[in-house]
């Protein structure tokens, strides 16, 4: 019985932590949206994309002890946001405006750090936590690279929730605007492992509350 119930309750958690984590990220790659203070956003962006990857594929990971399943839990967020980039799409917008996290590199350098130091929790915090926090800013830049003209393009195709007052008059300079994949490749660095902490703890009252 205890096995059946493990079993059904990791993947139930699994469905939840991967759906909610896609959920809180899925527009955290319209950077483009926020035209004034897109460097701005892409930095607080990072870190809350870094949260999401590091608690869920590590609580993931430490529950299965299998290294890859971090890169399989980014896989099943990566395959959510490309269905919610459809919506956008099918909503009138240019395909190329609505970007999508880039998460697997991350994921797979967080199996690469649980792998090389032979499956210890402590390294996978450390050494896995800075590796996300810091590549994460650093793959989703390219969404940024990637997209034609992107003020041009958001000010033609403005984003019907934003409310009035935020919606752009002229290109402003955010405070971050200088080197947004340093401020948010530097604060991931140190939060991340906080994150990939919680993760790995996270399973272990997971396991305390089905052996209760």
């Amino acid at each position: 019985l205890m096995v059946w119930l493990r079993r059904c309750t990791h993947y139930l958690f699994i469905v939840v932590v991967a759906v909610n984590s896609t959920l809180l990220t899925i527009n955290a790659g319209d950077y483009i949206f926020y035209t004034d203070w897109a460097w701005t956003s892409f930095t607080v962006f990072s870190i809350s994309q870094t949260l999401m990857l590091a608690v869920g594929a590590t609580y993931y990971l430490t529950f299965t002890g299998v290294p890859g399943t971090a890169t399989y839990y980014g896989l099943i967020m990566t395959v959510y946001t490309w269905v919610a980039k459809g919506a956008w799409f099918a909503l009138g917008y240019p395909y190329d405006l609505i970007v999508t996290p880039i998460w697997l590199p991350s994921a797979m350098l967080l199996d690469l750090a649980y792998w090389a130091t032979k499956k210890n929790k402590h390294s996978l915090i450390l050494f896995g936590g800075v590796l996300v926090g810091m590549s994460l800013p650093l793959f989703n830049m390219v969404n940024l690279i990637t997209v034609a003209d992107p003020l041009e393009t958001a000010f033609k195709y403005p984003r019907p929730t934003l409310p009035p007052y935020m919606t752009p008059i002229e290109p402003q300079v955010g405070k971050f605007y200088n080197s947004p994949v340093a401020l948010g490749a530097g604060a991931g660095a140190v939060l991340s492992v906080t994150f990939t902490a919680l993760g790995c703890k996270l399973n272990t009252w997971t396991y305390r509350w089905m052996a209760a």
